[in-house]
């Protein structure tokens, strides 16, 4: 047991602890990146309107857009715990500014926003849904929806080859199904549940497009949705 603190120790040498939102060295994530993700939600205009209200915790752009990148491409998973505390604090936000339609800030539910399956398997899971768990915890996220095959990746595409892309490339899992028979039982308990949309980053609005005409089609009306950081 005592060689544990001494392996954390070598592997900092070797790959030295810095903040994921602004590379400082000596902390993982430091008290100013936590800050500035702590701020209000802005709410995003849309260049393709998805029926709901798209809010980010800010702009693509410093802590924001190094910690998804982070987060994504370079396999720093311990950046769900500050994200998803980033993302917990909009939803109270939001809550109380009457954004969501829950009566209770405890019966809102994430719908992460859907990935490739060949994405999520080099990335050693979904960064997504890592980050709801750490929000709302395990027992309210639901992971509704996946890609289908032959989805491509939309880096570099523009909004009209965005929004081909996905064209009915989105679908409902097990679990959404499963879901949308619960939303539809009429429960009261269920009745008063408010869904949210989580993504990293938002562009075209494409994604959220299509996953809230998926959803809103099965019966799971989206409230909104919430990204980490928008672009424009």
């Amino acid at each position: 047991m005592r060689s544990l603190p001494g392996l954390r120790t070598l592997l900092d040498l070797i790959l030295p602890v810095e903040c994921g939102g602004c590379a400082v060295p000596g902390t993982r994530w430091c008290a100013r990146c936590a800050a500035e993700l702590a701020d209000d939600p802005v709410l995003l205009c849309p260049r393709m309107d998805p029926g709901v209200p798209v809010w980010a915790l800010g702009h693509y752009s410093g802590p924001r857009r190094r910690a998804v990148i982070a987060a994504k491409e370079r396999g720093r998973r311990d950046l769900a715990g500050p994200l998803g505390s980033a993302v917990a604090g909009a939803l109270v936000r939001l809550h109380h500014w009457g954004e969501l339609d829950a009566s209770e800030q405890s019966s809102v539910v994430l719908v992460p926003a859907p990935t490739r399956a060949r994405t999520a398997r080099i990335r050693g899971g979904d960064p997504v849904t890592r980050i709801a768990v750490e929000a709302v915890g395990p027992r309210r996220v639901c992971p509704a929806l996946t890609m289908r095959r032959g989805v491509h990746d939309s880096v570099g595409l523009s909004a009209d080859q965005r929004r081909a892309n996905l064209d009915g490339g989105i679908r409902l899992t097990g679990r959404g199904e499963h879901f949308s028979r619960c939303l539809l039982s009429e429960s009261a308990e269920l009745q008063s549940v408010s869904v949210v949309l989580l993504d990293d980053v938002s562009t075209t609005r494409a994604t959220a497009t299509e996953s809230i005409r998926v959803l809103s089609e099965s019966g799971i009306r989206v409230s909104a949705a919430v990204v980490i950081a928008g672009v424009g």
